[in-house]
């Protein structure tokens, strides 16, 4: 068989947070086995440093805008069609369904289509499309919780079409880039001394802060801080729902905080209230920096923080208030027991190791696997 690197193409529509860091998680899965890889985003003009940080071994900008990716995308169609052409791909990875249409169509090759959010194929139309290309099109989700949303609106696909590939983070590079306590405390401007309480993500419903935030405000004794990292629409609510509470003077609203993943050892523990968090990256770069984990139980969340003593079932304030007074209140040795079953959670299921022996097991990919042991 030949030595010549096959070639795959992988293929999103924006290079919006958080996809760079997402094409270059599945640019390491494909390097070292007999791979070329080139990333394509449909949307958005050609930018050095999203190419630095997309990974792998070619970085493509369409420049389409949105209004040529809408409906049928004839101009994108066309323009891969064209790559195919002088690319000669051999596989398709698309993310989210945009992509995963054009592949499809554009292209006569596997596809695998990656899905990072539930409710994707609600729609009878999608169901139908995603039917007509059973054949040559592979669905993953980014945790079990999303694999089954997928399997519960395809229910007529075999079950092996439709796995899951977690997330991974490189531990070492990421625990490298996260500045020391001290240091990451100045840079988002926490007092030294306090106990702060971490959270980061949007400010919009599916993340619900407001749980968090009256947890927060039952909490005795009241000398800790919150720190809320993100922007959005509830930004003006939360404030003011902190103020009608009394603790507006320890809830710290750092609004969008740009490189966050260097400054999660600002905090001494992490919380994600999360309304069925399709994976929740935030808790993998909370583990990594060596701090407590405390998550919602449900959706991805529940996967990747595996002790159930450390979860509080959704909207659950007052469960969610005695898991926080349960983390704060850990003596040294029982904090350094979590954060290292935490570590050892991490390593054995989100780890670049771990993401490469879960991919290339998958029953999407043993044709592939085969043949990079012939090579």
């Amino acid at each position: 068989m030949s030595a010549e690197p096959r070639h795959v193409l992988q293929l999103c529509h924006s290079y919006g947070a958080p996809f760079t860091d997402v094409t270059c998680q599945w640019a390491r899965l494909f390097a070292g086995r007999g791979w070329r890889m080139t990333t394509v985003y449909l949307t958005g003009e050609a930018d050095a440093e999203v190419v630095r940080r997309s990974g792998g071994d070619e970085v493509l900008f369409l420049g389409f805008d949105s209004r040529q990716v809408r409906g049928l995308k004839l101009a994108a169609l066309w323009k891969l069609r064209q790559l195919q052409q002088t690319q000669g791909f051999s596989l398709a990875i698309a993310h989210r369904f945009k992509p995963i249409y054009a592949c499809c169509l554009a292209l006569a090759i596997p596809v695998i289509g990656v899905h990072h959010a539930y409710g994707d194929y609600q729609r009878l139309g999608r169901r139908l499309f995603a039917g007509a290309f059973a054949t040559r099109l592979a669905l993953l989700g980014v945790s079990d919780a999303v694999r089954d949303d997928l399997r519960s609106c395809l229910p007529r696909w075999p079950a092996e079409r439709i796995g899951t590939q977690y997330n991974h983070v490189e531990r070492a590079p990421l625990q490298a880039r996260q500045q020391p306590r001290d240091e990451a405390r100045r840079a988002l401007d926490l007092p030294h001394h306090a106990y702060v309480f971490g959270n980061v993500g949007r400010l919009h419903p599916d993340k619900d802060q407001a749980t968090l935030i009256r947890a927060f405000a039952g909490l005795q004794p009241a000398d800790a801080l919150l720190a809320i990292a993100g922007h959005g629409r509830l930004d003006d609510s939360l404030k003011a729902l902190a103020a009608e509470l009394g603790v507006a003077d320890r809830v710290r609203f750092l609004g969008q905080v740009p490189g966050m993943d260097r400054y999660f050892r600002a905090f001494d523990s992490f919380v994600l209230s999360s309304d069925h968090e399709p994976f929740g990256m935030v808790l993998l770069e909370a583990m990594a920096a060596e701090i407590p984990v405390v998550a919602s139980d449900c959706g991805g969340a529940r996967e990747v923080v595996a002790a159930a003593e450390w979860r509080f079932p959704l909207g659950d304030t007052d469960t969610l208030c005695s898991r926080m007074h349960a983390v704060r209140a850990l003596h040294d040795g029982a904090r350094t027991d979590l954060v290292r079953a935490q570590l050892a959670h991490l390593e054995a299921h989100f780890s670049l190791a771990a993401a490469r022996r879960q991919f290339w097991e998958q029953a999407c990919m043993q044709p592939w696997s085969e043949d990079d042991a012939r090579l």
